[in-house]
């Protein structure tokens, strides 16, 4: 196991296989969509599978896939596949917007998927169209369906939008009475690739704790995983779970085990931060396994405290959250 300057172990990747999605969230990016990358400049799905051997052998032994849309690259299940059957990964997991997911279900089960990650801001078609600028609501709802037919965990992310999707909050809680997930209410983050959406964030996690006791008096808060980013509730007699991110407030970062590498191949050990090293340019200019390991490990020794810290060091934010990974 390896440990960060804050003697945080680092133990879970968020690896983005595509900066590319179907979708045009109004959180993640403008509605003309971002300039996407030339496919060169991505890292090749063999250049990926060495760099998860490598950081396996220093200690990470979760993995998380995510994009932009991971199901948009061609070749992503043969990609799972030898994922699923590395040294030392205990366990991964997919974050999806369920578009193109349902079909791949059966598969991802059979590779031993330990959780999916279902991105859903709304129950009401027409929201989904505004937020999301596609009308694709019955195509993430078949997904949804799919995950539960084949017992999959399954995480519900929503991201609270002022103005756009406040009545959904019962809506979407309302799905834990007869289903074993977990719903998770998101703050809104400046990764859309204009900047913040307000002045002041309204709603925070505080605010949604709030108006969900206002829905269930009863919620009650259950312990949270070590290392979890979301503040876990359940409302008695429910199947499932209500969890709540503090993705702006970043009340987290203390545990915080996990770091990022972009579809271009940049490492990301916060959110927050702009990058803090090239691993593309290390892999293609003939650096060693030993030489990859020596890099990480001088990144994680140089790691911020916390996001807030991790923004001071940096220009104001205004990527999309589709070419960081999430």
């Amino acid at each position: 196991m390896i440990f960060d300057n804050h003697n945080r172990p680092i133990t879970y990747l968020r690896l983005a296989v595509t900066d590319r999605c179907n979708l045009r969230c109004f959180y993640c990016m403008p509605e003309e969509g971002i300039k996407y990358l030339p496919k060169a400049q991505l890292l090749t799905y063999e250049e990926m599978e060495r760099l998860v051997r490598v950081l396996a052998q220093l200690g990470v032994s979760k993995i998380r896939i995510t994009g932009g849309e991971p199901f948009v690259r061609n070749g992503l299940m043969g990609f799972l596949e030898k994922l699923a059957h590395t040294d030392g990964i205990t366990d991964w997991h997919i974050t999806t917007n369920g578009v193109l997911t349902a079909p791949q279900v059966p598969d991802l089960v059979r590779l031993g998927v330990g959780s999916v990650n279902l991105s859903l801001d709304t129950m009401d078609r027409e929201r989904f169209r505004q937020i999301t600028r596609r009308d694709e609501l019955p195509a993430v709802q078949h997904t949804l369906d799919a995950l539960l037919a084949h017992n999959v965990p399954v995480k519900l992310n929503a991201v609270v939008m002022e103005g756009k999707n406040i009545a959904d909050i019962p809506l979407l809680a309302e799905l834990t009475r007869e289903h074993p997930i977990e719903v998770r209410f998101i703050e809104e983050m400046p990764f859309n690739g204009e900047g913040s959406h307000y002045p002041v964030l309204n709603w925070t996690h505080r605010r949604i704790l709030d108006e969900l006791r206002t829905l269930y008096p009863d919620i009650a808060k259950l312990p949270d995983p070590a290392n979890s980013t979301s503040y876990t509730y359940q409302v008695p007699g429910h199947a499932g779970t209500i969890g709540i991110i503090a993705a702006f407030s970043r009340t987290f970062c203390g545990t915080c085990n996990r770091i990022r590498l972009t579809a271009q191949g940049t490492l990301k050990t916060c959110l927050y931060d702009s990058g803090v090293l090239d691993i593309r340019a290390l892999l293609r200019s003939g650096a060693t396994d030993d030489e990859l390991k020596a890099a990480f490990l001088k990144a994680f020794a140089h790691r911020p405290k916390n996001g807030f810290e991790a923004e001071q060091h940096r220009s104001p934010v205004t990527e999309s959250m589709s070419t960081i990974g999430g």
